[in-house]
């Protein structure tokens, strides 16, 4: 058993520790079933703590102990108490420094849970965030418990040549019986999260970089031999990351060496263990053949993630794990505008905000509503959300909106210069803002607090004889979190204006510079912006940029939408009028259906897509973005409660109108970018195969000869995966009669490619053709699935979830029986990738009656399964 039943952590019961750790030797002994760990503590009392107590209680699980002293005196068993989760000294030096030592034995072969210490094919690597240090050895596990660390490891030099720790290498040496250690300090002080440990048989790539300052950093990155030609893009985005962060934040990097390792079995993305960094290889691994435009912009974007963190989030981390959003949505933005700037900052910015809008903006609506600062949890594990990142991200993005480039800057310098080696807040973070800019964000902090999507209900009145425009925002939260007020926030709102003839207005309100483009502050509940000088009724061009994380309810007609996908300079407003055009005429079609009357769309969004298609775009990538039709998940939210067949057969019309009416421009066009441009990377050869793809994307519904030919033809010529995959992804969603020979001749290419087979399985299980859900339950079966490899439970369980709609909801109830199933399963394998598996029957209250039932009843089957781990329990429990 546990020390009780699962308890509820509060961000109001923080205290600071009752003791500090000052440096840590730690000992390892590896073996892949039986690792002896010892470690040697230095501690002393914290002054600052209130308590009398003379206990020393450490966190520990999973461990087998062997032996504690202090000061080199061995205690008894009397000597101090063990639970399953806890170490209790009973009495331990007030006075002065001591030394604590503790040996204990793990078993990383058996830890299929992928925290602490484990095995990951024939190499031992670590995760220790959140709460995984505990899993190696009895520590304070805490952020703010920061300390040096000094890692000897020991290891047979067959099984594990290659032996990596934080820091610089300091010592190594050799041993009997074919062993040998070697001992590497990191000298810069850290929370035990940020401890990371690999042994195994890996190859090292290596390159260099040099600083602004002049000093040399040695780069690696560890993989196993067969993955040797597949780091070129990660090493090289690496070298970017680290010169854009001296460019854009002033950052240079502090040791002499910096490591990543790639490994396949891994909960999460990657890890910022300092010096150390430990990938999923799927966020390092990509050659031309093997890995996706896509799959090469993520790298890049992960990689610089992790690498930012060594300051925004190493150099100053959080103080507790409610502040998670202080590393995590700062660090996001920064790789955010890292992205943006190596690629294209218009495609970016629409790619975060769908992301945003489809699932972060569900997640504020649904059970699990918390705000980017949680106030509380069960497991700290859950609370990695969209929420704490991606709306996270979002808050910081208002900062640098508000404060300007210049302004964010100095108030990042100055948070970097006032907390570097300690643990703070995300008040801090914020106060670092103002001080540095003589401002008040007050009201501002409340988006740190509050949950839940701020809706913005905007109404217009032109009036002609005084030359005015008024704008009307009246703002309001839901209360999704049982809170009783939800209080204004402040909100930056970009507008700009258009004439009729697609020209941009000077704007002139009073207290505001006059401009074309203003940032209004919206900081009541009901506002009123006076826009003076104005000789024509314009068209609104409404949070630019998307300035702020809200949902606009802002009355547009068809034409005036049309007008702005023409006239709109904002690319990203240009993008979001397209997408409110194709969503109204999906909705109309939505409720045709669902009254049983035929719907007829009057051809405004063929023409405007037509005529999109007749003008040159030099980014073909934003061209690509402007064409496509919002997707399902994105369709459902806009409705009370989800038809999910209705919403499917209205989007399959439209799509098929465009691809019968505009079948000559798609095929022009994928003439035209049907090239080979295999193994670049530039945004022309990005943006050519991107509108390539979705020209054939919208063509596969004509379910016709010539294009089965057209997919299978560029199937078999394709030498780059993302061609490979696109004209795959059109023969599996479509009746094309080779469907079943692309896909086995596919895994035949690719089934020694872990990676490569991942999107074979992703293909299938978010497949809308009528056997899919068959062909899921065989997949199940498949030998290349493995139920303990995360990204393999990702690329099957979770895609049938989070992107098949229409079978994940069938009305039968199979879709939700099935993923309750594999989740019980999951839940004594690996709670972390179960409890991620929950999140899609958490929005049960969206759904028609019937459905309701059938996710609860299969919400509650979770709930009691027996040991139901803690992870797993809070999101189901909660999600009820």
């Amino acid at each position: 058993m546990r020390d009780g039943s699962p308890q509820t952590i509060y961000l109001k019961d923080y205290t600071v520790p009752d003791y500090l750790i000052e440096s840590v030797d730690l000992n390892f002994i590896l073996d892949e079933q039986s690792t002896r760990v010892v470690s040697r503590i230095s501690m002393q009392r914290n002054p600052q703590s209130t308590h009398t107590d003379e206990t020393l209680t450490l966190m520990g699980e999973e461990l087998t102990l062997v032996s504690v002293a202090i000061d080199g005196n061995a205690l008894s068993t009397e000597d101090y108490t063990q639970t399953t989760e806890h170490l209790s000294i009973h009495q331990v030096p007030q006075d002065k420094t001591f030394i604590l030592s503790i040996e204990n034995t793990i078993s990383p072969q058996h830890n299929t849970a992928f925290e602490g210490l484990y095995q990951s094919r024939t190499m031992l690597c670590t995760q220790c965030e959140a709460e995984g240090f505990r899993k190696i050895t009895y520590f304070l596990d805490r952020p703010d418990v920061m300390s040096t660390f000094k890692t000897t490891l020991i290891g047979d030099k067959d099984k594990y040549p290659v032996l990596l720790s934080n820091g610089n290498r300091v010592a190594d040496g050799e041993l009997a019986h074919n062993r040998h250690w070697v001992t590497w300090e990191d000298p810069f002080a850290k929370p035990c999260y940020l401890f990371a440990l690999v042994a195994g048989q890996l190859e090292c790539i290596e390159d260099n970089f040099v600083t602004q300052s002049g000093r040399n950093i040695s780069l690696q990155i560890f993989v196993e031999s067969h993955d040797v030609d597949k780091c070129e893009h990660a090493m090289q985005s690496l070298k970017n990351a680290m010169r854009w962060d001296e460019e854009v934040y002033g950052r240079e990097y502090d040791l002499d060496l910096y490591m990543i390792v790639a490994v396949g079995h891994f909960n999460m993305g990657a890890m910022e263990n300092k010096g150390l960094n430990i990938f999923n290889t799927k966020f390092v691994l990509a050659r031309p053949d093997t890995a996706t435009d896509t799959d090469y912009e993520h790298i890049e974007g992960v990689i610089a993630h992790e690498y930012f963190h060594n300051w925004s989030g190493n150099r100053v981390t959080c103080r507790d794990w409610f502040q998670l959003s202080l590393k995590e949505g700062f660090t996001v933005f920064r790789d955010q505008q890292y992205t943006g700037d190596q690629t294209s900052q218009a495609v970016k910015r629409i790619e975060d905000v769908n992301l945003l809008r489809t699932r972060q903006f569900a997640e504020d609506a649904g059970p699990l509503s918390h705000p980017i600062r949680p106030e509380s949890y069960i497991e700290i594990n859950n609370f990695y959300t969209l929420t704490v990142y991606e709306k996270g991200a979002e808050v910081v993005r208002m900062l640098h909106t508000l404060l300007g480039s210049e302004g964010f800057r100095k108030g990042s310098d100055l948070y970097f210069s006032s907390h570097d080696g300690q643990a703070v807040t995300c008040d801090d973070f914020v106060t670092a803002m103002e001080n540095a800019n003589d401002i008040d964000l007050s009201q501002f902090r409340e988006w740190y607090s509050q949950s839940g999507t701020p809706q913005l209900t905007v109404s217009r009145s032109y009036d002609a004889a005084n030359n005015q425009l008024h704008i009307s925002v009246q703002q309001s939260t839901p209360d999704s979190d049982k809170r009783a007020v939800k209080k204004p926030l402040l909100v930056p709102i970009k507008i700009g204006l258009l004439g009729q003839n697609g020209s941009p207005l000077t704007l002139t309100i009073d207290n505001y510079p006059e401009a074309e483009e203003l940032t209004l502050q919206l900081t009541e509940r009901s506002q009123t912006f006076t826009f003076n000088h104005i000789t024509e009724a314009p068209a609104i061009s409404l949070l630019r940029g998307y300035s702020a994380p809200v949902i606009v309810d802002l009355v547009q007609d068809e034409q005036e939408l049309a007008f702005l996908i023409t006239h709109d300079p904002d690319a990203f407003n240009r993008w979001e009028a397209a997408q409110k055009l194709a969503s109204k005429i999906i909705m109309d079609e939505v409720e045709s259906i669902q009254n049983g009357r035929p719907y007829k769309p009057d051809g405004l969004l063929v023409d405007t897509c037509k005529a999109l298609l007749t003008q040159d775009w030099p980014d073909k990538s934003y061209l690509s973005l402007l064409i496509k039709l919002p997707d399902e998940t994105f369709l459902a939210s806009q409705m009370q409660i989800i038809d999910v067949i209705a919403i499917h057969q209205a989007r399959e019309s439209v799509r098929k109108i465009l691809a019968e009416q505009l079948q000559h421009p798609f095929m022009a066009h994928y003439d035209a970018n049907n090239e080979d441009l295999s193994g670049r990377f530039d945004s022309d050869a990005i943006g050519s195969r991107r509108l390539k793809n979705i020209c054939l994307y919208y063509l596969t519904t004509l379910e016709n000869e010539q294009v089965y030919q057209m997919a299978t033809t560029q199937f078999d010529s394709a030498a780059n995966m993302t061609d490979q995959i696109a004209a795959l992804s059109a023969i599996v969603n479509s009746h094309n009669p080779a469907k079943n020979e692309y896909l086995d001749r596919f895994y035949q290419q690719w089934q020694h490619e872990a990676l490569v087979i991942d999107k074979w399985f992703a293909l299938q299980a978010g497949s809308a053709m009528p056997d899919a859900f068959d062909n899921i339950l065989n997949l199940l079966n498949h030998d290349a699935f493995d139920l303990k490899t995360p990204n393999r439970v990702r690329s099957l369980i979770g895609a049938f979830s989070q992107t098949n709609p229409l079978h994940f909801h069938a009305r039968n109830g199979a879709g939700y029986r099935f993923l309750a199933d594999q989740i019980i399963a999951l839940n004594s394998l690996n709670p972390q990738v179960a409890s991620r598996m929950v999140v899609a029957l958490t929005h049960w209250r969206k759904y028609d009656v019937d459905r309701q039932m059938m996710m609860q009843n299969e919400l509650q089957r979770i709930i009691k399964t027996e040991n139901i781990s803690k992870d797993v329990y809070e999101m189901a429990s909660k999600s009820l």
